[in-house]
């Protein structure tokens, strides 16, 4: 019989059971060993089996097995029997140089065995740590020292919008807006020179990013570096916190504003009283406080309920606002208290002309819950610098001048000077 060829190094195994099955698989793997045929006495050895699927010849007489492989050239057998007259046979058919039996094939198996442990351990830690990457909520970004995107996570596609397969490849700087975008380069060729890094080893770094629609957002961005193979690459871990500063937002907008009117509230107010007067007193003008209580609201608000009396405090709100100025301020004290600040007022008499307005502009019924509802005001005017200097006293003061138009019959107003 002429020598056979074959694409790969000829192998014969002879015993299909752990070890045989082991080697099999190996060498399923590798292109440069070729299994040209595997015996075994048991017919339903897991070996067998997979050598069927596999189209490779099976034998369960040995004998026959090396008979049959005698021809092909450097043929190397693998005896995982136990049967001595199997080991002389192979000897006698293909000499001591191409057989491997006894304690030298169950050494080799052993390894065969244990490398294809270690292989299963990094293959289930490897999967493993990349379902942690795919499901984790935070984007996970990689990138290489040239500012190429490596590695893009499902987190991070939903953030920017991107598929890994639009982003890899592509610098970075894809994901910034300007200015950051132009000098991202210059960041990275900087830090690789001299190794000052800008944000490499801060967590939770805030910055602004680029979605695919062009939209910007801001970011929480925490930067690592890593050596693998050889090559550096930087990591980004990054969080859309377009939702928290919404909610900081909403918060330190409720911190100073009246939840109900959208009014400033007392604090707020005196901040801005406190910024008015020192700009009164640069150029020498005169400022005005005026306090206003609302005349029949509680009648309302008992008859018509508490709907009925916020729908009108929203609606007295709204007119405040359209009878001063856009540079005047109109602050909620609470309950059906409100103090207005009016800038470069220049005469007492305009303070008062503006309190008459307001006055006017409230006696025009309100529509709640269907019905016309009526309500008045009384209003108490202090002016700086005349009365005061100090915010608070101006308030007080003002305070004090609107009881007293309270007491001349309401729906008027007085200034703190009255008070005899």
């Amino acid at each position: 019989m002429a020598l056979q060829k074959t694409p790969g190094y000829p192998v014969l195994i002879i015993g299909a059971g752990r070890g045989g099955t082991a080697l099999l698989e190996m060498f399923l793997a590798d292109s440069l060993v070729k299994v040209v045929a595997i015996a075994d006495t048991n017919a339903k050895a897991p070996g067998i089996r997979l050598a069927l699927e596999s189209g490779i010849p099976t034998y369960t007489d040995a004998i026959k097995a090396l008979q049959a492989c005698k021809d092909y050239p450097d043929c190397i057998v693998y005896n995982l029997s136990h049967d001595d007259s199997i080991a002389d046979e192979a000897l006698k058919v293909f000499g001591g140089k191409r057989v491997a039996s006894g304690l030298e094939v169950q050494l080799f198996w052993q390894m065969v065995t244990n490398l294809k442990q270690i292989k299963g351990d990094l293959e289930k830690s490897q999967h493993q740590l990349q379902s942690i990457i795919s499901n984790v909520m935070d984007g996970i970004i990689t990138i290489s020292e040239s500012g190429e995107i490596q590695g893009f996570n499902p987190a991070a596609e939903q953030i920017f919008g991107y598929s890994q397969q639009e982003v890899t490849g592509k610098n970075l700087s894809m994901l910034m807006p300007e200015p950051d975008r132009s000098a991202h380069d210059g960041y990275i060729g900087r830090y690789l020179q001299t190794g000052q890094a800008r944000i490499l080893g801060i967590r939770g770094r805030e910055v602004t990013a680029v979605r695919k629609n062009g939209d910007t957002f801001p970011m929480e961005l925490s930067a690592s570096e890593m050596v693998l193979g050889g090559h550096r690459y930087f990591i980004g871990i990054v969080r859309d916190i377009t939702e928290r500063k919404l909610a900081e937002q909403k918060i330190a907008h409720l911190a100073h504003y009246d939840y109900l009117t959208d009014l400033p509230n007392r604090a707020l107010f005196l901040d801005i009283l406190q910024h008015s007067i020192a700009l009164a007193k640069r150029i020498e003008r005169k400022t005005a406080v005026l306090f206003l209580d609302l005349d029949g609201f509680k009648k309302i608000n008992d008859t018509q309920g508490h709907d009925a009396g916020d729908l009108l405090l929203k609606g007295v709100s709204q007119r405040l606002r359209e009878t001063v100025r856009e540079s005047d301020t109109v602050a909620r004290v609470g309950g059906d208290e409100f103090i207005l600040v009016l800038d470069n007022i220049g005469s007492d008499e305009n303070a008062a002309l503006v309190a008459n307005k307001i006055i006017s502009a409230l006696r025009v019924p309100f529509e709640l819950k269907g019905q016309n509802c009526r309500v008045g005001a009384s209003i108490g005017i202090s002016l700086f610098p005349d009365d005061s200097g100090d915010p608070e006293k101006l308030v007080e003061f003002a305070d004090k001048a609107m009881y007293l138009a309270k007491q001349n019959g309401k729906n008027t107003c007085r200034f703190y000077r009255d008070i005899g």
